[in-house]
């Protein structure tokens, strides 16, 4: 039986879909084990899933005062030690990740893990590295955390040049790991997206391209698969108290800010004063997303904690961050959506969003105030035009299996791979024959 590790480390949003490849690959008879930060070990295994930690929580890192003012106030001075911060982490996560990887087949990564490329280079296994958002180099559109107007071809592909400032950033602990915990020489060639020979690594990108289409100046090691779809398997159901006010009135909007925990007291005070001004009704996402669920008026419902896919099925609209799948379970299920996005992919969702014709335009939640949120309220709910963009939508994600594509991709990858040392080998026994030719002509 072959055995594939999974290696991601981030919010849910960067677990769920491996989580839910995870799922596929096992029901198809391989041995699997998905390491993650250790807030999500009950999650994988309450799906039967073999889990395997990356160390301490990512939402202490997050929930820092540090992160909220580097977020709200200043980068510059709060950068550097967040950097040093995120740089440990990196470097926990390889050490625990190198022993989970023993006697695996293949690995498999994300941006955030790409010392898998090394982990599986020292083990002679193929890696594949995995995307939640167009990543690779194209003239088409500008890198995915751009925020601004559009000035071309030429400058969309410059935008890239991010990654590689990224690349040296992940690259400083991962030199170290691989001299003193591999028995490796520090990389010469490569990035994220290439092997340390140079050679392209096969990517797969976890969306549908009905709601982002495959750039025509892409690698064809780069696929865009479908949505992994992570389906629910708890018993959540609305609550007495929730049932009862959606008894009371039209269905609400959700309003949640995901996982990045930034600004409650401003957030809050926005959302009260917006859905006075609008007169309808919303449920908003507690925890630590952002929001402050005291002294909240009747029309506004705060709930702890639901699976998307469920709650969704009860409001009519959502507005949320711009996260890859939160953005998906919108549309899965035809709603209406207004993306406020905060950082990383979500300007690039939020613009996706309005492109498509399913939302108002997005508006950064720096930018945001309560008569924006109130005008995107009314329009989310009067607008036909979005109602019937989602439901098209909806009707042809449905029809997508992303998984099933990923793991065709997956076992094509494991089935052609030959190690590089004995690629290696190979090439010194050819240039051996040519050479040996070569002295017998003469």
């Amino acid at each position: 039986m072959k055995r594939i590790a999974l290696v991601t480390i981030g919010t849910q949003g960067d677990v769920q879909p491996y989580l839910a490849l995870a799922i596929e690959l096992q029901a198809r008879g391989y041995s699997v084990v998905l390491g993650a930060s250790e807030e999500f070990q009950s999650m994988v295994e309450s799906y039967g899933i073999e889990f395997h930690t990356l160390g301490p929580s990512i939402q202490s890192f997050l929930t820092q005062q540090r992160f909220e003012n580097a977020m709200s106030q200043s980068m510059l001075i709060n950068g550097p030690s967040l950097l040093r911060q995120g740089q440990q982490i990196v470097d926990t996560a390889a050490r625990h990740a190198w022993r989970m990887c023993q006697g695996a087949d293949m690995l498999i990564l994300n941006m955030n893990t790409s010392f898998g490329i090394d982990i599986a280079e020292a083990l002679h296994i193929p890696a594949i590295m995995v995307a939640l958002q167009p990543l690779n180099s194209t003239s088409e559109f500008p890198l995915c955390i751009y925020y601004g107007a559009d000035f071309g071809p030429a400058f969309n592909r410059l935008t890239y040049t991010a990654m590689t400032v990224q690349q040296i950033y992940y690259n400083l602990p991962r030199n170290k790991l691989r001299r003193e915990l591999m028995g490796l020489d520090s990389r010469k060639k490569g990035g994220l997206f290439r092997n340390t020979d140079g050679t392209s690594l096969t990517t797969l990108y976890a969306y549908s391209q009905i709601v982002s289409p495959r750039p025509r100046d892409w690698p064809k090691s780069a696929i865009v698969t479908g949505y992994w779809q992570l389906k629910d398997r708890s018993d959540w159901q609305p609550s007495a108290e929730f049932q009862k006010f959606l008894s009371e009135g039209e269905a609400p909007v959700y309003i949640g800010f995901g996982s990045m925990p930034f600004g409650a007291e401003r957030n809050t005070r926005i959302l009260k004063e917006a859905v006075a001004i609008w007169g309808g009704r919303a449920v908003v996402a507690r925890g630590w997303g952002g929001i402050n669920p005291k002294d909240l008026p009747d029309t506004i419902f705060a709930i702890e904690k639901a699976p998307h896919d469920k709650l969704f099925k009860y409001v009519s609209a959502v507005v949320h961050h711009g996260g890859a799948g939160t953005t998906s379970a919108g549309l899965h299920l035809g709603r209406p959506t207004f993306v406020v996005p905060q950082t990383v992919d979500q300007p690039y969702w939020g613009r996706r969003i309005y492109e498509l014709g399913c939302g108002p335009k997005p508006v950064r939640l720096r930018k945001l105030t309560s008569e924006i949120l109130a005008g995107a309220l009314a329009d989310l709910n009067t607008n036909p035009d979005y109602h019937r963009n989602t439901t098209d939508i909806a009707e042809a994600l449905h029809a997508e299996d992303g998984s099933d594509k990923a793991i065709k991709v997956i076992e094509r990858v494991m089935d052609n791979y030959v190690p590089r040392v004995l690629k290696t080998k190979k090439a010194k026994q050819i240039k051996s024959a040519l050479k040996k030719v070569s002295l017998d002509k003469r």
